[in-house]
């Protein structure tokens, strides 16, 4: 006689995963759900330095993944009781959205142009760029920012990101921009910011400085040239070169001290081939004796290694290229301008062509150029390679030059947690392989100012010495229309007067403060103490060398602490053929199909399968499983609610029952361990692989009990153990799928489950032994029945189970629910030696 069952939850008639986002999402927020609790003190707050992401263009897979790691940390400690400070920011300042501008508007700024408050860009941009003024550019940029930044929003609410939104700040943003100018004014109080004229690596695309972090070297063709030089007495002395254009930027020879061959000529002097600048020769041990002829010509500048030469020996400047990649008008000095005169004004390229064919006419030229194929340094975000000018730029220290605070850094690298722990290895070579100081100043637009300006002499030129700065509660400010003190507008560039500073900030500069940013440090103090050093840096592990190392360089030089004490370093997606995705290539998947088709809790079940780190390829098979395992919840969810809830006094009384609960317990041990060690994958793996057996199997031998076919206390008992596992599961995939979760959880829950606490440790009085003896005992009879092909509800004749007599004596507690579940009329056993044997008869 089956037993009354209690009120039924409210569960529908109908489940499914469809439609789930819209239904939650403004739930989450309206509710406040992920509102971050300023209240609390910081050892109750798990703090995340979330990356800011760049929205300029299109959101991609690699975004969704990654991402959805951080938020799965997010969502557990949050359950664990910790208030989670979960900001979003968006890296919106910068290269990216200036070409992204110039592209979608049609445009180009020209800072000399007045502003025009009217302007408004054509609605389909023609062919030749409009100039616009400065400020009309920048306007623009932050017009199409917030426009990116709207649609990216909406994807990253729909994946699920639990993110507080009200915590959303950009990198451009007034209260960023004044964080940035304060941290940046105390680098300069200290002596850690400083400018500097100096050889600089220069983009003459974009017209800006690069910094080291952001180089990257290309295979490009070459080839190498051999030029004759000429000593005092007429000898020749053959240099070989990939640069022969730059021979008017000539200032010496090159060679090792132990090279016997050149030693005679250390000391001396030599002519240049066509233009007869006498320039000495040199010994530096960096020289190498077995490359080209072994002498190597220094020119101002064509690579680092001259940049080195030049600073070692001390030797002169003759600059030829400018800053727009072409030959200066005029000659360095002691170039005869008559022989010069054919470059100026020329392209590398053009002015190579030009100076090949002078040295042939010369005879200078030994031979013909040999083609090689050689690396090139490029501006990571360039299409040409990068050239070296004489600018002035400003940098902070970072132990590139100084020996103290490099060693600081890598002990503050060695302090990180890093996840996974090979990657400690990428920062410590990169700190140890540190040439120069961090250069931050950026020749372009759409950045945070370098707040400062400088006074004019009497002539009208400025003392880049003598800085001028803003006092502290002016920021932030423009240097380009606000005045600094002491001055009136109407001193603005006239002699006498002051001068804006006109670059930029880096964006790194920026990203680098994002703890600070987040955090509003010196602005709300009170909220920095209670998030600051953060627990948590999730990040990318290609920008480890940028992000990771200058953000702990600027908390290192401000408040001598490591920002934050993990760091997770996420791998790259793959394309489907495992190749690396690039916009350049095409292989690049965006989101929105991907979530429409299978849903979010699909993809976010995708990306949250692997392993912190590691690479991995787009797969739509497992978004399928993981849409498929989403929708088992619901459908096994509401079918254990629609028993109805057991009572309150009701335990889990049975040895199935106990058993289940045994199990359970482990898994939760086990996942709360993984996600401990940042290891969500396998928090996954261990639930999701308990889930299975629990529908499969468990579900399927109590559902009988349950419905009361052996009576109203194995029934409780059942129903009990039903609703405890249930609770715990859900529970236990609610950071991975959070909106079947936060389905189910309504149905029979007061509040989110995501303000649920974590699931704890089971009372282990059960032998979970006997979940997997009473599982390998029913898929023996289903394989039976399939193939007799027969339904699964025929009935059996008799059951024959061999075994361990330790085995029998626990199969004799769960043999009353191996009958009900697989209809079976008669059951013994036998006694046996090795693996468990089950034998089954099917009548015919």
């Amino acid at each position: 006689m089956n037993a009354t069952p209690n009120p039924s939850p409210r569960v529908p008639d109908k489940v499914g995963v469809d439609g789930l986002e819209a239904k939650w999402v403004p739930v989450w927020e309206s509710e406040g759900v992920y509102r971050f609790d300023r209240v609390k003190q910081r050892e109750d707050v798990y703090s995340i330095d979330t990356p800011p992401l760049t929205a300029s263009g299109s959101l991609h897979i690699g975004h969704v993944f990654s991402y959805t790691h951080t938020d799965l940390v997010a969502r557990y400690h949050r359950m664990r009781g910790r208030e989670v400070f979960y900001p979003i920011g968006w890296d919106d300042n910068g290269l990216p959205t200036e070409r992204r501008v110039q592209n979608h508007f049609g445009v180009r700024c020209e800072p000399s142009l007045p502003y025009d408050p009217g302007f408004r860009p054509p609605e389909k941009p023609g062919k030749n760029a409009i100039p616009v003024s400065r400020r009309n550019f920048v306007e623009l940029c932050q017009e199409l920012s917030e426009t990116d930044e709207k649609v990216f929003e909406d994807v990253w609410r729909r994946i699920g990101l639990s993110v507080d939104w009200s915590t959303a700040y950009q990198t451009i943003d007034p209260a960023t921009t004044q964080i940035s100018q304060r941290a940046f004014l105390r680098n300069l109080a200290r002596g850690e910011a400083y400018q500097s004229e100096a050889p600089t690596l220069w983009d003459v695309t974009f017209r800006t400085a690069v910094a080291q972090a952001e180089l990257e070297d290309r295979e490009r063709p070459g080839a190498y040239h051999d030029l004759v030089f000429h000593t005092a007495d007429d000898a020749e002395v053959l240099i070989s070169t990939t640069r022969p254009e730059l021979l008017p930027a000539c200032v010496a020879l090159v060679a090792h001290p132990d090279d016997e061959r050149y030693q005679p000529l250390f000391g001396k002097t030599v002519r240049t081939p066509v233009f007869g600048v006498e320039v000495p020769v040199r010994a530096h041990h960096l020289a190498d004796p077995e490359k080209g002829t072994g002498i190597a010509m220094v020119c101002t500048f064509g690579d680092t290694t001259d940049v080195t030469w030049w600073r070692a020996l001390r030797l002169e400047t003759r600059p030829v290229l400018g800053r727009d990649g072409r030959f200066l008008p005029e000659p360095p000095r002691d170039v005869p301008a008559e022989a010069y005169a054919p470059l100026a004004g020329k392209t590398v390229h053009t002015g190579r062509q030009i100076l090949v064919e002078m040295l042939r006419e010369n005879s200078s030229l030994r031979g013909e150029p040999r083609p090689i194929t050689h690396p090139v340094k490029f501006y990571e975000k360039g299409d040409r390679p990068l050239e070296i000018v004489t600018s002035r730029q400003w940098y902070i220290r970072n132990g590139g030059r100084d020996e103290p605070l490099r060693a600081r850094m890598l002990e503050r690298g060695a302090e990180v947690q890093w996840v996974p722990a090979h990657m400690q290895v990428r920062y410590r070579g990169w700190v140890e392989g540190l040439t120069s100081d961090w250069l931050i100043s950026r020749q372009r637009f759409f950045g945070v100012p370098i707040p400062l300006w400088y006074p004019l002499d009497a002539h009208g030129e400025p003392d880049h010495d003598a800085v001028l700065v803003p006092d502290d509660s002016s920021l932030p400010v423009d240097p380009s229309t606000d005045v600094p003190p002491g001055y009136t507008a109407d001193q603005r560039d006239v002699p006498g007067g002051f001068t804006a500073e006109v670059d930029v900030m880096d964006t790194w500069a920026t990203s680098s403060l994002t703890p600070q940013i987040a955090g509003r440090w010196s602005l709300d103090d009170d909220l920095f103490r209670r998030v600051f050093p953060y627990d948590l840096r999730p990040q990318a592990h290609e920008i480890i060398r940028t992000w990771l190392f200058s953000t702990a360089v600027r908390a290192e030089l401000e408040e001598g602490v490591l920002p934050w004490r993990e760091a997770a370093i996420s791998g790259w997606v793959l394309d489907p053929d495992r190749k690396k995705m690039s916009k350049s290539v095409g292989n690049v998947v965006t989101p929105a199909d991907l979530l429409e088709k299978y849903g979010s809790d699909a993809v976010r079940y995708w990306a949250a399968s692997a392993r912190p780190g590691v690479d991995t390829a787009v797969d739509e098979g497992q978004m399928k499983v993981g849409r498929r395992l989403a929708t088992k919840l619901l459908n096994v969810s509401r079918f254990v609610l629609g028993l109805g809830l057991p009572s309150a006094d009701a335990v889990a009384s049975e040895p199935l029952d106990r058993a289940v609960l045994a199990a359970l317990s482990t898994v939760v041990t086990e996942a709360t361990a993984a996600f401990e060690a940042l290891d969500y994958a396998r928090a996954l793996q261990q639930s999701e692989t308990f889930f299975w057996t629990f529908c499969d199997d468990y579900v399927e031998l109590v559902k009988g009990r349950a419905y009361g076919d052996r009576g109203e206390a194995a029934a409780q008992s059942a129903r009990a153990a039903l609703t405890t596992t249930l609770s715990a599961v859900v529970r236990l995939f609610a950071p991975f799928l959070p909106y079947a979760t936060e389905e189910v959880w309504s149905w029979w829950q007061e509040g989110s489950v995501h303000r649920a606490p974590w699931p704890g440790p089971l009372p282990a009085e059960g032998d979970p032994a006997l979940l997997t003896l009473a599982g390998s005992v029913i898929a023996a009879v289903r394989r039976a029945k399939t193939d007799a092909k027969v339904s699964m509800r025929a009935g059996v004749d008799s059951l024959t189970v061999t075994a361990p007599p330790e085995v029998l004596t626990g199969f004799g507690d769960i043999e009353a629910d191996i009958r009900t579940a697989g209809t079976v009329a008669s059951v013994s056993t036998r006694p046996g030696e090795g693996d468990l044997a089950v034998e089954v008869t099917i009548g015919s």
